[in-house]
């Protein structure tokens, strides 16, 4: 039987960023740190999918509060302008393919245009949820009960989901 956390463990530097840069999106920075803490302590993170995704969201939490907020700038809205030009990341289309935004009506489509765009004139940032396994009702909830929060809960909201969708993609892996 193949172990994959043998073959992560056994990875060069260039394939090891190039395979964990996918967790955080836009963010090589993650995956780059994790490497540095891999090589001086190999054994402490390579057992387990758990203590990989543990590591790694430590980092994120670790960092300042600029980069956090730049990561979270990283994502791209649902059903938004990036997905109708086809330019989001191979993980962002799939998730969001999942959970049916790829199949919005105009109108839908149309709504949540504009709910992107009040959110993120809200709050700086897009908004962040871990869609995997949600539907397009259930995101049409998120926004209506997570836009009217503070700016300091919904970043918390929007690092917490951003660690779900981590823990999807590490999953994936």
């Amino acid at each position: 039987m193949h172990d994959p956390l043998a073959t992560f463990s056994h990875l060069n530097e260039a394939d090891f960023i190039a395979l964990f840069s996918r967790i955080y999106e836009h963010s090589t920075w993650v995956a780059e740190e994790l490497w540095r803490q891999k090589a001086a302590h190999p054994s402490e993170y390579f057992d387990s999918i758990d203590k990989i995704q543990t590591a790694m969201a430590n980092i994120v939490e670790h960092s300042s509060d600029e980069q956090k907020l730049i990561l979270l700038r990283a994502h791209p809205d649902l059903a938004g302008k990036a997905a109708l030009a086809g330019e989001l990341t191979q993980e962002s289309s799939s998730e969001q393919a999942g959970a049916g935004l790829d199949q919005c009506t105009e109108e839908e489509l149309a709504h949540f245009l504009q709910l992107n765009d009040t959110y993120r004139e809200k709050f700086g940032f897009p908004f962040i949820m871990a869609v995997k396994g949600a539907t397009k009702a259930q995101i049409l909830t998120g926004f209506e009960t997570r836009t009217p929060n503070d700016w300091q809960t919904e970043f918390d909201r929007a690092m917490s989901e951003v660690h779900k969708i981590a823990g999807f993609r590490l999953a994936d892996l």
